[in-house]
C-alpha cells in the first residue's frame, strides 16, 4: 500500500515551530506566511475594507473593521447619530462603517423653532398689537405705560413690569414720584434737638448741659448726636474751698482746713495746738 506520510523534506520549521505542508499563519507585524515544499514564504497581510470609515485595527488584529466609524478622528458606534464639527445644520449617522449625511431641511416662511433659525434663511413672524405692527424683536412701551416692556417674539408680544430695586429704608419714607416706576427713600427729616432715652428730656440743637457731673459738659450737634467733654482739675493750694455745684476746688475765696472754711488773711487758733495761731493766706 501506498505511504500516507509526509516526507520531512517537505515539512517547515519557523522559529522553533514545525509547520505542515500547505499550513497558512500570520505572524507579529501583520505578516501572512505559508508552508510550500519545505520553504516558508511570508508576506505583509492585504487587508480588503468594505467602508468608508472604518475603525482601526482591534488590539491583535491587522486590519480595520467595519463594525463602527471613525470620523474627524472620533470613533462612533453603529447607528450612531451625530453632527460634523463644521456646524449644526447637518446631521450624520454610522452605518456599516460608513458615515452619511444630510443637510437640514429649511421650511419656507417664518422658522418654527430657534434652533432652525440658526442654520435656515427664514424670516420671523411679525406682531400685531393695539393696531401696530412690531417686528421680530422689537422693544416697545405701552401707551402712557413706560412701567412696561414688550418685545415681539415669533408673532407674540410677551410685556413685564420693569423690575423695582430693593430699598433699605421704611415704608413712610417711600415716595413714588409723578412718571416714575419706581419708588424711592425720602431724605429722613433734619433732627431738630437731642432726644435723651435715659430721662426722657429733649434738647435743641446747640444747648449744654450737665448731665449729673459739674466736670461733664454735653453739647446737643446739628445732626442730633450728644458730644460730651470732661473737665480736669488741676488744684493749686493745698486747702481750696470745694463750692456745691462747681466743678473744680476754688483756691481764691479761702480756705478749709479741719473741715472749717476761713476767709482770705483770716486768723485762726490751731485745732491741734491752742497755743498755735493760723492765718489763711490765698497765693
Amino acid at each position: 500500500a501506498p505511504s500516507t506520510s509526509i516526507p520531512p523534506s517537505h515539512r517547515c520549521w519557523h522559529r522553533g515551530i514545525p509547520r505542515e505542508p500547505g499550513a497558512r499563519w500570520t505572524e507579529p507585524g501583520c505578516q501572512s506566511c505559508t508552508c510550500q515544499w519545505g520553504r516558508v514564504l511570508c508576506d505583509t497581510v492585504s487587508c480588503s475594507v468594505p467602508c468608508s470609515h472604518p475603525l482601526p485595527a482591534p488590539a491583535g488584529g491587522c486590519c480595520p473593521t467595519c463594525t463602527g466609524c471613525l470620523h474627524e478622528g472620533v470613533a462612533r458606534a453603529e447607528g450612531d447619530v451625530f453632527s460634523p464639527s463644521d456646524g449644526n445644520c447637518t446631521i450624520c449617522v454610522c452605518l456599516a462603517g460608513n458615515v452619511s449625511c444630510l443637510s437640514t431641511e429649511c421650511p419656507s416662511g417664518s422658522c418654527p423653532s430657534p434652533s432652525l433659525a440658526d442654520c435656515c434663511s427664514c424670516n420671523p413672524d411679525k406682531c400685531n398689537f393695539q393696531g401696530r405692527t412690531y417686528a421680530h424683536g422689537a422693544r416697545f412701551s405701552l401707551d402712557g405705560d413706560d412701567c412696561t416692556t414688550c418685545v415681539c417674539q415669533g408673532g407674540e408680544v410677551e410685556c413685564s413690569f420693569t423690575p423695582c430695586p430693593m430699598l433699605d429704608c421704611p415704608q413712610h419714607q417711600r415716595h413714588l414720584g409723578p412718571g416714575q416706576c419706581c419708588s424711592t427713600c425720602r431724605d429722613p427729616p433734619a433732627p431738630t434737638g437731642c432726644f435723651l432715652d435715659d430721662n426722657g428730656v429733649e434738647f435743641p440743637v446747640g444747648q449744654i448741659w450737665s448731665p449729673g457731673d459739674p466736670c461733664e459738659l454735653c453739647i446737643c450737634q446739628a445732626d442730633g448726636s450728644v458730644s460730651c467733654q470732661r473737665t480736669d482739675c488741676v488744684e493749686t493750694c493745698p486747702y481750696p474751698i470745694r463750692i456745691p455745684g462747681q466743678c473744680c476746688p476754688d483756691c481764691s475765696a479761702g480756705c478749709t482746713y479741719m473741715g472749717r472754711i476761713f476767709s482770705n488773711n483770716e486768723t485762726f487758733p490751731s485745732a491741734l495746738d491752742p497755743c498755735l495761731s493760723c492765718i489763711c493766706l490765698v497765693r
